[in-house]
């Protein structure tokens, strides 16, 4: 489900005035109609209007809501994006197929401020540039169909990402995590989800690879999910994750649950140390 004020749609040609309402907002006098299944309003506009009436209403909200909601935009970058005060923007990369040239997206990236979240299905030998803006975003939803996972793990600067790996490598996921528990890397991460998870990967094996610890199986582990920074799909929080393993990060002590759940490989960084975490289990 959406998690919308509202929505906007372009309207259509044949579409009458009485088949809407009309609302004064911000000075621009605009069409509605509430949507059918979700009941939020739908602002109906003509192409050419479509800046003035996504300006008008953000500016609107801005006024009645004030700094007490945060304001995400949603929308496909090939299409007019919005740049306004305080509003996030959440752009679709998905063109129907996978992208092998990522040039044009490269010279997008860099010509626009940090995206709040990045939708993208990737089929390139080679990830952005190491530079790129692209591992700035807050969060990223990214289908891979090449071996760059390892790439991506490291250049990775953002708060939360859900991955479709084609192929990758067990190796891929003990240099994350060693650069991770070390502190050299993935500072912000909070949220991690890989899939999927190779046939021949054994699960008891893979996390004593990873240098997991443990907590006592007699006891329940405590669950770990975080609001999504991108509020869209199932729910408003990341899928739980509920695991008698986890790790430390030596430089503050921090801890993070590590799991194998659904052929996915979850990963959840907690605000608690090691000695806070353990007196969570019961």
């Amino acid at each position: 489900m959406w998690d919308n004020i509202m929505e906007f749609k372009d309207r259509s040609d044949y579409e009458t005035d009485d088949e809407f309402f009309q609302l004064n907002v911000f000075g621009t006098v605009m069409n509605f109609q509430l949507h059918k299944k979700y009941y939020y309003p739908v602002a109906y506009f003509h192409p050419c209007d479509k800046e003035s009436v996504i300006e008008a209403m953000h500016y609107y909200f801005l006024d009645f809501f004030g700094d007490t909601v945060e304001y995400q935009y949603i929308g496909n970058y090939k299409k007019f994006v919005p740049h306004l005060p305080k509003l996030s923007l959440c752009l679709c990369f998905w063109t129907g197929k996978s992208i092998g040239d990522i040039k044009p997206i490269e010279e997008y990236l860099a010509s626009s401020p940090v995206l709040k979240n990045i939708s993208m299905e990737l089929d390139a030998p080679e990830l952005f540039s190491p530079d790129s803006k692209f591992y700035q975003a807050e969060s990223i939803t990214l289908a891979l169909y090449t071996r760059t996972l390892s790439a991506f793990l490291c250049r990775f600067q953002g708060r939360q990402a859900i991955l479709h790996c084609n192929t990758w490598d067990i190796l891929d996921i003990i240099e994350f995590m060693n650069r991770w528990k070390s502190g050299e890397g993935s500072r912000k991460l909070e949220y991690l989800n890989i899939g999927k998870i190779p046939n021949d990967i054994h699960r008891n094996e893979f996390l004593n690879a990873l240098g997991v610890k443990h907590i006592d199986e007699s006891t329940t582990p405590p669950t770990h999910t975080l609001p999504k920074v991108f509020k869209i799909g199932f729910g408003p929080n990341t899928d739980p994750i509920i695991s008698h393993s986890y790790v430390v990060r030596e430089s503050d002590n921090r801890v993070a649950s590590v799991s194998i759940q659904k052929k996915s490989f979850c990963f959840g960084v907690w605000n608690k140390t090691e000695e806070e975490f353990l007196r969570m289990a019961k």
